[in-house]
C-alpha cells in the first residue's frame, strides 16, 4: 500500500510541480518585428555516412528563404558511403545557398567525432564572420522558412541560443510505441519551461536544430569546452547558460527528423548508446534510476491488477489513479505526434523497454562498447582524462 501511495504521490507532484512538462505548447516564439538588418548565418552540418538521408535533408537547407546572407558548411566526418560527393552534387542545383564540403580527418584523442566535425565547421564559418551559427544534423529536414523563424525569434526575444526538438519519424509500429515516449521522457527530465527561464539552473537543447550566436559560442568556449561530451546538446546548453547566455528550447512545427528506426533494435541502439552517459556512468545513479522507473511507471498497473486480484481496494485505487494521471499526461504528446489515444495506457510497457535499454547501456559500457556510433566507441570522460595524463 505504501509503495502504491508513493507512486501516486509522485505522479501528482509531477503533474503540478515538474514545470508542466506534459504540455506541448512550448513553440517557437513569434514576433511581428522584422530585424532592420538580418544577420548573416552559417549552417554547420556534421555528416558521417549519411548518403541515405542527405537527398532529403540537405536540399531543404540549401533552399532556405532567408533575407540575409547564409551559407552551408557540410563537414564530411570520415564517411565511406560517398556522403561528401553526394553533398557536392546536391549543392550544384540552381538557386541553392552557397555550400562548402570539407573533411577534418579523424578526431584526435579526447574528442567525439561529431564535435570535432562541428569544431572544424565553425572554424571555417568564422572566416566570413557570421552573426549566428545554425548547428543541425544531417538527418534533419527544414521547412523553407525555418532559418528565418529561428533568427527572428532569437533577435526578437534577445536569445543567445534557440533550439527546436525536431519531430521524429513515426511510421513503424515500434516507432509509434517508442518515439513519442522518448520526447515525453526528455521533457520530463528537462521541462522546457524551466529550461527557458533565465534564473533556472535547468539547461537542455535538442542537437538536431540549434541556432547559436557566434559571440556566445566564443564566450562559452564551445565546442572545445564540451569536446568529450556524448550527449553534446545538453552539454552545449549548460556551457551557454553557464556563460550567461539566454537559451530557449521547444517543440518544432516545421523541423523534422527523417532518419528511420523501423525495428525495435534500431530504437534500442539509439537509446542505449547514450543512456548510461546520461547517468554519468555511475552505478548508484543507475540503480536509483531503475528503482525510480519501476516506482513511477511499473507500480501503478501492477498495484491495480494486484489489488483487483487480492480484493484490496486501497492498492487498486492508488494504482488506478496513478495510472490515470500517467495516461493523461502522455496524451498531449501523442496528439503532437498524431498518434491514437489508446497508446497512452501502454506507456508502462514502453517505460519497461526504456528501463531495459538503460541497463543494457551500462552493460555495453563495462564491456567496452559504450557510446558506440557508426564504428566509433567513446570512453567516459574520466577515462579519457586518465589516458591523457
Amino acid at each position: 500500500m505504501l509503495i502504491a501511495v508513493l507512486s501516486l504521490a509522485s505522479w501528482v507532484w509531477m503533474l503540478l510541480a515538474q514545470g508542466f512538462f506534459w504540455r506541448t505548447d512550448v513553440r517557437l516564439p513569434r514576433t511581428a518585428a522584422v530585424p532592420e538588418r538580418w544577420p548573416s548565418v552559417a549552417i554547420v552540418v556534421p555528416a558521417r555516412d549519411e548518403a541515405e538521408v542527405l537527398p532529403l535533408s540537405l536540399p531543404s537547407l540549401l533552399a532556405q528563404e532567408y533575407p540575409g546572407r547564409a551559407e552551408v558548411v557540410l563537414v564530411d566526418d570520415g564517411s565511406t558511403d560517398g556522403t561528401g560527393e553526394l553533398a557536392r552534387e546536391l549543392g550544384r542545383r540552381p538557386g541553392a545557398l552557397p555550400l562548402r564540403v570539407v573533411s577534418p580527418g579523424e578526431p584526435p584523442h579526447g574528442w567525439t567525432g561529431k564535435l570535432w566535425a562541428v569544431r572544424h565547421g565553425i572554424a571555417l564559418a568564422r572566416e566570413n564572420d557570421p552573426g549566428f551559427l545554425l548547428l543541425t544534423d544531417a538527418d534533419i529536414a527544414h521547412a523553407p522558412d525555418s532559418l528565418r523563424g529561428l533568427v527572428a525569434a532569437a533577435e526578437g526575444a534577445g536569445l543567445d541560443m534557440v533550439s527546436q526538438m525536431a519531430r521524429l519519424r513515426v511510421a513503424s509500429v515500434w516507432e509509434r510505441m517508442v518515439v513519442p515516449a522518448f520526447v515525453y521522457f526528455f521533457s520530463q527530465l528537462y521541462p522546457f519551461r524551466r529550461v527557458n527561464k533565465t534564473a533556472s539552473r535547468t539547461a537542455a537543447a535538442a542537437g538536431g536544430c540549434v541556432l547559436l550566436r557566434t559571440r556566445t559560442a566564443e564566450a562559452a568556449g564551445v565546442p572545445d569546452a564540451i569536446r568529450q561530451s556524448v550527449i553534446d546538446d545538453v552539454a552545449l546548453s549548460r556551457a551557454v547558460k553557464g556563460a550567461g547566455g539566454r537559451i530557449w528550447l521547444g517543440l518544432a512545427e516545421h523541423v523534422d527528423s527523417i532518419r528511420p528506426y523501423p525495428a525495435l533494435g534500431d530504437l534500442w541502439r539509439m537509446v542505449s548508446r547514450s543512456a548510461y552517459a546520461q547517468l554519468r556512468h555511475n552505478p548508484l545513479v543507475l540503480l536509483g534510476t531503475v528503482l525510480g522507473l519501476a516506482l513511477v511507471y511499473l507500480v501503478p498497473p501492477l498495484a491495480l491488477v494486484a489489488g483487483l486480484l487480492a480484493g484490496h481496494a486501497g492498492w487498486a485505487l492508488a494504482g488506478g489513479l496513478a495510472w490515470l494521471v500517467m495516461t493523461g499526461t502522455y496524451l498531449p504528446m501523442l496528439r503532437y505526434y498524431r498518434q491514437p489515444w489508446w497508446l497512452a495506457p501502454l506507456l508502462p510497457v514502453t517505460a519497461f523497454l526504456y528501463l531495459l535499454m538503460t541497463v543494457d547501456s551500462a552493460v555495453r559500457h563495462y564491456r567496452g562498447r559504450g557510446a558506440e556510433w557508426k564504428g566509433r566507441t567513446y570512453a567516459a570522460p574520466e577515462a579519457v582524462e586518465a589516458g591523457e595524463g
